[in-house]
């Protein structure tokens, strides 16, 4: 391997797109010169199995024969300009009110995207907590998978149990959502 194929450096950025079918999409950033290849591995690393198109990405990259690949997702921020869909369910809350609740552990129960929801249960608790496709976006996500690990920023809704926030099991573990 090349030498200047091993020198990695941090990039910021925002997800032109991403298929988790296909396993990989693409980066945009004013500090490459280039797209950035975001590989599903790279991501699945991070703890997320996919990410919203427009979400905002810090990762590690590396030059490589094929062009710049990231090797490390550090942080992943929900798309700019977007507005937490609650309704009437949460009253009114603005993202700090939103940051200042507990992440909760929790597992997916299921979800389907063509839906635009599903469920997910917190570790020692019966009851399901909801979870919307646009909480899901804004969270930065684009889907999830049955069986996930998650944490999750969660109000008392008129129905239940309900997400505000999704964030990965590795990022609220490592402390960065």
């Amino acid at each position: 391997m090349a030498e200047e194929e091993e020198v990695t450096h941090e990039v910021h950025g925002r997800v032109k797109w991403f298929d988790p079918t296909k396993g990989f999409g693409f980066i945009v950033s004013d500090e490459a010169q280039t797209d950035v290849l975001l590989h599903a591995n790279v991501l699945r690393n991070f703890g997320q199995g996919s990410v919203a198109d427009g979400a905002g990405i810090t990762v590690r990259v590396q030059k490589t024969q094929r062009g710049v690949q990231a090797v490390e997702v550090l942080k992943i921020e929900p798309p700019e300009g977007v507005v937490f869909p609650l309704g009437d369910e949460a009253g009114q809350m603005d993202s700090a009110d939103i940051l200042a609740l507990p992440l909760e552990p929790a597992r997916v129960k299921w979800f389907d995207k063509g839906k635009g929801f599903g469920f997910a249960n917190v570790f020692g608790r019966s009851e399901d907590v909801f979870v919307h496709v646009e909480v899901l976006r804004v969270s930065g996500f684009a889907d999830l998978a049955a069986g996930e690990a998650v944490a999750l920023r969660i109000v008392d809704g008129k129905r239940g149990r309900m997400a505000v926030q999704v964030v990965s099991w590795e990022a609220a573990t490592r402390g960065t959502p």
